[in-house]
């Protein structure tokens, strides 16, 4: 878990880099960069650790603010969560949104600390520093910087190159900048993979320190090519036989392998997620130092009220979608006595009621989600509150489970240090091993190979024990990639790069979902659980009976545009650069002409 990550050594950094989340008001955000005379460099990268500690940082702070978009935004528009009716939810999310701001202003920042630390590796001449790490670091951050595009691309579509923030402000061109057609922001991210592939060592960090190397670089140029391969309307060929030899390679000579159990992939010890190399790019969170921003919140947002003792918990209204569930084929409304759970993704991805975890509230034999809301007693007097005077968490039937750590014992226990108020240090996977096999397949499927896309989807489904496949169509590995991302802030970005050539297919496909609520949930739990006085019975206390149970169609989507597959920019920068307005015209750039990486 990157215990090596220590931070204290570069707190100085990460103080002046918290000046991108605001900067200039003459500057539009995308060119925001740290102060360069508040800290000199030259003075503290004077040895190889140093240098580590002075990029560990892009491993966690500046992603932060992204968190509520990628994490449930994305994932309501995608259909996968439910959390009321807004403009995720409507697919109608505009410039003046909050979460989408942030999201933007957090990408913009990460772009800028990484232009800026690779000048600032560059101006460091000590002797003590290896050419190794030198180079590695380097390739490190230029994976970042791809990470960055390859989320800006497939979110707004055309946006501006900065290559360079120091060069751009210094010719006062920052209000001039102008959107670059997509098929060349890809372009660009290539080119950066490949330099970044030129500098990072292989197998370095399995099992170590899971930092990013050479075949973590390449699995997301392989999904860079599968998203470019439909970027000018139809499936390029020679672009998909790129992401699938590129993938391929991964699989076969990374040494990585797919976490043997599912559930592992989201929890915290280095013996659980870490010794299989199946986390590709991973924020590391951290909460020792009470630095804000280095943290994992994300259980703030999702859990349950009542869920630890922290008491900044507020997600029990939203939750994996009606939808979600009906693709792991299981209902809300069944007996969950008769529940059968054919592919363990389920339960590791959503709580529904009647499910148990030994991996949450360890320290107490486990968590009952029959008696979280319906047990007076169950929750004991550390808890701030359970949710037991409420109805039953979200109208959809289902809770987060991902992204979900458990209570501070089961903090304690991973790491050694409670966690506290919205601080934990949860790792959040953004690419994976089980992704690239579905890359893979995919690839291999639209090249002609359905023999290598059957095999290797179904090594994806043999490891979350559901029945294999005799035969796969695309529809079939489409609906794979659903059931093993989900909530992990991708599934979107899928529709983003389908539309680019069956627009029409992304939007049959969202207007079949079911993406709003039931009605009578609550009372049909309750009553299951509970004695004829309201006292905690156990399950089957009385007769289930869901027959009143119904689906409300209000939250339903009745109207999809080829439009809403790109979302705008945010209004601030459009006013002061209407080069970035959605109706502003994006240049062509030959990006391997007009930028280099001459280190």
């Amino acid at each position: 878990m990157m215990e090596e990550m220590n931070m204290k050594n570069a707190l100085k950094y990460i103080a002046f880099a918290a000046v991108i989340a605001f900067g200039a008001s003459s500057c539009s955000k995308f060119l925001n960069r740290p102060s360069e005379d508040s800290y000199t460099t030259a003075l503290f990268y004077k040895n190889d650790a140093q240098l580590e500690q002075g990029i560990n940082y892009l491993y966690n702070s500046p992603w932060y603010d992204i968190i509520r978009f990628y994490i449930y935004g994305s994932e309501t528009m995608c259909g996968n969560v439910y959390q009321g009716q807004n403009a995720y939810s409507t697919l109608t999310v505009n410039g003046t949104d909050q979460d989408l701001k942030n999201m933007a202003y957090s990408l913009w920042a990460v772009n800028a600390q990484c232009n800026t630390v690779i000048r600032n590796i560059q101006a460091s001449d000590s002797p003590d520093i290896t050419w190794e790490t030198y180079q590695r670091c380097i390739g490190e951050v230029l994976a970042w910087k791809a990470m960055t595009y390859f989320l800006l691309v497939r979110t707004f579509g055309d946006v501006p190159i900065i290559h360079d923030n120091t060069e751009t402000i210094k010719e006062a061109s920052y209000n001039d900048v102008v959107k670059v057609q997509k098929a060349d922001v890809y372009e660009y991210i290539i080119m950066t993979l490949e330099k970044a592939m030129e500098l990072l060592p292989k197998n370095a960090y399995i099992g170590k320190l899971n930092r990013i190397d050479y075949y973590a670089a390449e699995a997301l140029l392989a999904k860079v090519y599968l998203t470019k391969a439909g970027v000018s309307g139809s499936l390029n060929a020679a672009d998909l036989e790129r992401a699938r030899d590129y993938a391929k390679d991964v699989i076969l000579n990374s040494g990585r392998t797919l976490t043997p159990k599912y559930s592992d992939i989201f929890r915290m010890t280095p013996a659980q997620f870490q010794q299989t190399g199946e986390q590709l790019f991973t924020w590391h969170w951290q909460c020792k130092q009470e630095t804000w921003t280095s943290q994992n919140s994300i259980q703030c947002d999702v859990g349950l009220v009542g869920f630890d003792e922290n008491g900044n918990l507020w997600g029990d209204w939203k939750g994996p979608s009606v939808d979600l569930q009906d693709l792991f084929g299981v209902s809300a409304t069944e007996n969950p006595q008769n529940r059968v759970n054919t592919d363990d993704r389920r339960q590791a991805t959503m709580m529904m009621f009647g499910d148990q975890y030994d991996y949450f509230w360890s320290d107490r034999g486990g968590f009952d989600f029959y008696r979280f809301f319906y047990d007076d007693s169950y929750c004991p007097g550390g808890l701030s509150a359970n949710a037991s005077s409420k109805s039953f968490g979200c109208g959809s039937g289902a809770n987060y489970a991902k992204h979900i750590y458990g209570d501070v014992a089961d903090h304690v226990a991973a790491f050694g240090y409670p966690s506290f108020g919205m601080y934990n240090q949860l790792p959040t996977h953004i690419l994976r091993l089980g992704d690239i096999y579905l890359v893979y397949a995919e690839a291999a499927y639209l090249t002609g190979d359905s023999a290598t896309a059957l095999e290797y989807v179904n090594k994806v489904r043999a490891r979350a024990h559901a029945p294999l496949y005799s035969s796969i169509d695309i529809d079939d590995i489409w609906k794979e990639r659903r059931l093993e991302l989900a909530l992990e802030g991708d599934n979107w970005y899928d529709f983003v790069r389908r539309s680019y050539y069956d627009v029409q297919g992304c939007i049959d496909d969202l207007l079949a979902q079911r993406r709003s609520t039931w009605s009578g949930l609550d009372a049909v739990y309750k009553t299951f659980v509970t004695d004829e006085q309201g006292n905690y019975a156990g399950p089957g206390a009385r007769p289930w009976d869901a027959s009143a149970v119904t689906y409300d169609p209000s939250g339903d989507l009745t109207d999809v545009k080829a439009s809403m597959f790109t979302i705008p920019f945010p209004t601030e920068d459009v006013v002061m650069n209407p080069n970035v307005a959605s109706d502003a015209e994006a240049v062509h750039v030959d990006v391997r002409t007009e930028y280099s990486y001459d280190f």
